[in-house]
């Protein structure tokens, strides 16, 4: 009988450990989210469930072209790709992004400009000077967004800014469904 308390004992000690592992790495390391919504095609697709590394930006600041996941309000998470760093001005004209007036390719967008009639753009002319909140620059701790999908998407054009305390962690790893898993490159 004793034998059987300490087997006991053993076993729910183990789960609980692996519970306490489970939420330890589930709140501060990784966490799953599911794409919702056409703003990121071609790259994400409505559905694709993919894994937010939450602690990266603990080491380093985001990165241009990084796709992150950022609290848009107190019940939606919102996923982007960062466009704007901290210090720099960004504008689009006639379909090209430009920092600080220099072209910067897109890469990602090739495939999504290519099914678009060629009288539509993709993207907007904008300047950051007409985004929420009216800046010349980017200010430190915040980043511009916008999503890939970006005649349809609700990203920095119309939310402002992005705080780096919004941002939950970057995403690059999509694990369902099987015939879309992948890691994503900027």
């Amino acid at each position: 009988m004793e034998k059987l308390k300490s087997e006991w004992f053993d076993w729910i000690k183990a789960l609980l450990i692996a519970f306490g592992l489970f939420f330890i790495i589930r709140t501060f390391f990784f966490a799953p989210i599911v794409v919702d919504g056409p703003s990121m095609m071609q790259t994400l697709h409505d559905g694709d469930q993919m894994i937010v590394n939450k602690f990266i930006y603990q080491m380093h600041e985001p990165e241009r072209f990084d796709i992150v996941v950022f609290h848009a309000s107190d019940r939606k998470d919102f996923i982007k790709r960062v466009v704007g760093l901290p210090r720099e001005h960004v504008a689009v004209e006639d379909d090209v992004l430009y920092i600080n007036g220099k072209k910067v390719e897109e890469p990602f967008l090739q495939e999504r400009k290519d099914k678009m009639p060629s009288y539509q753009p993709l993207t907007g002319d904008f300047q950051l000077e007409g985004l929420p909140g009216g800046y010349e620059t980017i200010p430190e701790g915040h980043v511009l967004v916008l999503g890939d999908n970006r005649n349809n998407s609700t990203d920095s054009r119309i939310l402002g800014l992005i705080s780096m305390d919004q941002i939950v962690g970057k995403t690059g790893l999509i694990y369902w469904p099987l015939d879309r898993i992948q890691i994503l490159h900027d």
